[in-house]
């Protein structure tokens, strides 16, 4: 017999009340205000990407998804094909643990990503024959939807966003996100590439409308950091436009607004281009960076690799050392430049030993630093 389901979504009533509980312990300037919905997130989150895909691992990520829940860290980001999908269940144990010990599912902001191909025995020998025997005559997506294990059909990010909520055993996501597609660029092209995400959109709209999901975006790697004539650039304003094609045909009406909300872009002390690159345009006359355009379009920003995939967990710029020095180790110093960022909602931090964790939670006691002397280590470097 299955678990049943834990109903709910992130409310702006329960989250601030989170505030308040269990983020009483934090500093002043902890939580980020999503646009439009006063919802109260909190400026790092734990990450599930990485570790082996073990037991003991799983019940790693389980005990820190936990502990951070109950710590006033109320975000928590995984994807339905991290570590062959046993990520999700962590995240599921973790977060029944928590809900145990009195946080309530509406105090919690859970993302998941689909696109990259999920395989939950393993990575086949033969990714062809997995793909054409799993995927294509299952009906989830055709073979011109594949393209460096990424598939990008609505059939199969309906499938993962359904595998997201019933491995983590809720109803309802509060984010779901499309992983990277700007991988198929180079391939079919932007055009092409467009016209696949506008259908996919239209089938986590539907998921909106049905309440299995509360908001969707895109995650990528390369597509909001680099210049506007590199042919990976997308676009803010592209994006919500396919959004709102995709909302207006799904509820009938031609005044709908898209819940495309969330974004998710690395940013880090090394790849900083999501505040000093200015490659956004806002549609109000403007070029910004991702970062204020973000603002200015009503969309959360969330950042990936705040680690640098853990390099800056043994290393600081010579600006933040100098800045930070008062941080007792370079992955706290990493963490608190991070959130500090004016713009930026949410530095995802991916962890999968306890002792991770402990960083976090020093960090998130602390004020984030003062824009002016944020500012300073930029001039620093320059």
């Amino acid at each position: 017999m299955s678990t049943p389901l834990v109903a709910g979504y992130a409310t702006s009533e329960a989250t601030r009340e989170y505030v308040s509980t269990f983020g009483k312990a934090c500093g002043r300037g902890h939580f980020s205000d999503f646009p439009e919905t006063r919802l109260r997130l909190s400026s790092l989150g734990v990450g599930s990407f990485p570790g082996a895909p073990t037991d003991e691992v799983d019940a790693q990520i389980a005990s820190i998804v936990r502990d951070a829940l109950l710590n006033g860290i109320n975000v928590v980001d995984t994807g339905a094909h991290y570590r062959y999908g046993r990520s999700c269940s962590a995240l599921g144990e973790g977060i029944r643990a928590a809900l145990a010990q009195g946080v309530k599912r509406e105090q919690m902001f859970l993302v998941s990503k689909g696109g990259f191909l999920g395989f939950r025995d393993g990575r086949p020998d033969d990714l062809n024959a997995w793909f054409e025997r799993e995927i294509v005559l299952t009906g989830l997506g055709r073979k011109d939807d594949l393209v460096q294990g990424h598939c990008i059909s609505p059939e199969y990010i309906g499938f993962q966003l359904e595998l997201s909520r019933r491995l983590m055993g809720v109803e309802t996501l509060d984010a779901f996100l499309i992983d990277q597609p700007e991988v198929h660029i180079p391939v079919i092209g932007k055009e092409m590439l467009n016209r696949k995400l506008e259908a996919v959109f239209r089938v986590l709209e539907q998921a909106v409308r049905e309440g299995r999901l509360r908001y969707y975006g895109i995650s990528t790697f390369n597509g909001f950091r680099v210049e506007t004539d590199n042919v990976l650039f997308q676009s803010f304003t592209s994006m919500l436009g396919l959004a709102e094609k995709a909302a207006q045909a799904v509820w009938q009406d031609a005044r709908a607004k898209p819940n495309f909300r969330v974004v998710q872009m690395p940013f880090n002390q090394v790849m900083q281009e999501g505040f000093t690159r200015f490659n956004q345009a806002t549609g109000q006359g403007n070029v910004a960076s991702s970062l204020q355009a973000a603002y200015q379009l009503g969309l959360y920003v969330m950042a990936s690799h705040g680690l640098f995939k853990g390099r800056l967990a043994q290393t600081s710029l010579d600006a933040v050392m100098q800045t930070l020095a008062s941080l007792p180790n370079p992955a706290q110093r990493a963490m608190q430049f991070n959130r500090s960022t004016p713009g930026l909602g949410t530095s995802l931090i991916g962890m999968s030993s306890p002792a991770h964790l402990q960083d976090m939670l020093a960090v998130a006691r602390l004020e984030p630093l003062e824009k002016s002397v944020y500012l300073q280590m930029y001039e620093r470097v320059e």
